[in-house]
C-alpha cells in the first residue's frame, strides 16, 4: 500500500433493526473493527433495505429502498453488514427490484460485491480468525437461515467462536432447522411458527449453554423471547458482542463462568 494510502473506505450498514432496538451490535462492531485497524463510517442516511417489502410483493418500494441504499453506500470500498439476512439483500433481491430501471440495475450489480456480512468480512476480507476476543461462558450457536441458504456464511462464524478465548462453545442439535421467525411468516402463521421456535428453545435448553449466539438479532429476538417466556435464563448475543470483549472486559456479568477460566 503507498505511504498515506488510507486504505479502503469502509461503512458500517447497521440495518434497521439493529438500529432500533439492539444498538449495542453496532457500538459492538464498531469497538471490534477498531481494534482490528479498520476505521469505520456510519452514514447517517442510511435506513431499512427493504427486505419486509421485498418478501411481501412490495416490488416498488423495494426499488425506492434500493435507490437510497446505492446514493448512500455508493462512494464506499466495503459495506460490512452486522445481518445475514440484510446483507444478503442487494445480491439477492435488489436485481429483481430494478427490473425495468436499467440505471438503478448497473449500480446495484456494481455495489452488490462489496456489501459483506461481518463473519464474512473478517475471515476472508482481513485474514483473522483469532480477534483477541475473551468470553469465559458456555455458548451455543444457532445458524440463522440467510446465513445457511442465502449468505452461505458456513463454517466463519464456527471457527471465529472457537478461537474466542475462554469459551466453552457447545455445538446445538438440529441446528440447521429455522427457528421459526422468518419475517411476516411469524405473523401470518403464528401456529407453525411457534411450534418450530419451540422446537429451537428445546435444542438450546439441551446445550446447557447460558448464551445462544447467532448473526441475525431477528432470529434470537425469537427463540430468546420463547425462552424468556417459558422462564429459562438463557440469554441471547449477537456473535460480534461476544468478539468485541477482551480479558480486560473480564466475564460478562450476570452469566455462570466456565470452570477453570478467570
Amino acid at each position: 500500500m503507498p505511504p498515506n494510502d488510507p486504505g479502503p473506505r469502509t461503512a458500517l450498514f447497521v440495518t434497521c433493526l439493529n438500529d432500533t432496538l439492539f444498538p449495542g451490535t453496532g457500538r459492538a462492531t464498531v469497538t471490534l473493527l477498531r481494534r482490528l485497524g479498520v476505521e469505520v463510517d456510519f452514514p447517517p442516511a442510511q435506513s431499512c433495505c427493504g427486505q419486509m417489502h421485498f418478501n411481501t410483493g412490495y416490488r416498488k418500494e423495494t426499488a425506492k429502498l434500493a435507490r437510497h441504499f446505492v446514493d448512500t453506500f455508493g462512494g464506499y470500498d466495503r459495506i460490512v453488514v452486522p445481518s445475514a439476512s440484510c446483507a444478503g439483500m442487494p445480491a439477492e433481491a435488489y436485481p429483481q427490484a430494478a427490473v425495468g430501471d436499467p440505471g438503478l440495475a448497473r449500480e446495484v450489480a456494481e455495489l452488490a460485491p462489496r456489501v459483506v456480512e461481518l463473519t464474512e468480512y473478517l475471515t476472508d476480507r482481513l485474514g483473522v480468525v483469532e480477534v483477541g476476543a475473551y468470553f469465559p461462558h458456555r455458548v451455543t450457536y444457532h445458524p440463522t437461515c440467510h446465513s445457511l441458504r442465502a449468505t452461505r456464511l458456513g463454517e466463519r462464524p464456527y471457527r471465529l467462536l472457537r478461537a474466542v478465548k475462554g469459551i466453552d462453545f457447545v455445538e446445538l442439535p438440529a441446528q440447521d432447522e429455522c427457528c421459526g421467525f422468518g419475517g411476516t411468516f411469524s405473523v401470518k402463521n403464528p401456529a407453525v411458527s411457534g411450534a418450530m421456535n419451540g422446537d429451537k428453545a428445546r435444542h438450546v435448553l439441551e446445550t446447557g449453554a447460558s448464551v445462544l449466539a447467532a448473526v441475525d438479532n431477528s432470529c434470537l429476538m425469537n427463540i430468546g423471547g420463547r425462552l424468556n417466556r417459558d422462564g429459562h435464563p438463557v440469554r441471547t448475543l449477537h456473535l460480534v458482542e461476544i468478539l468485541a470483549r477482551t480479558e480486560q472486559d473480564g466475564p460478562m456479568p450476570g452469566l455462570p463462568v466456565v470452570e477453570g477460566a478467570r
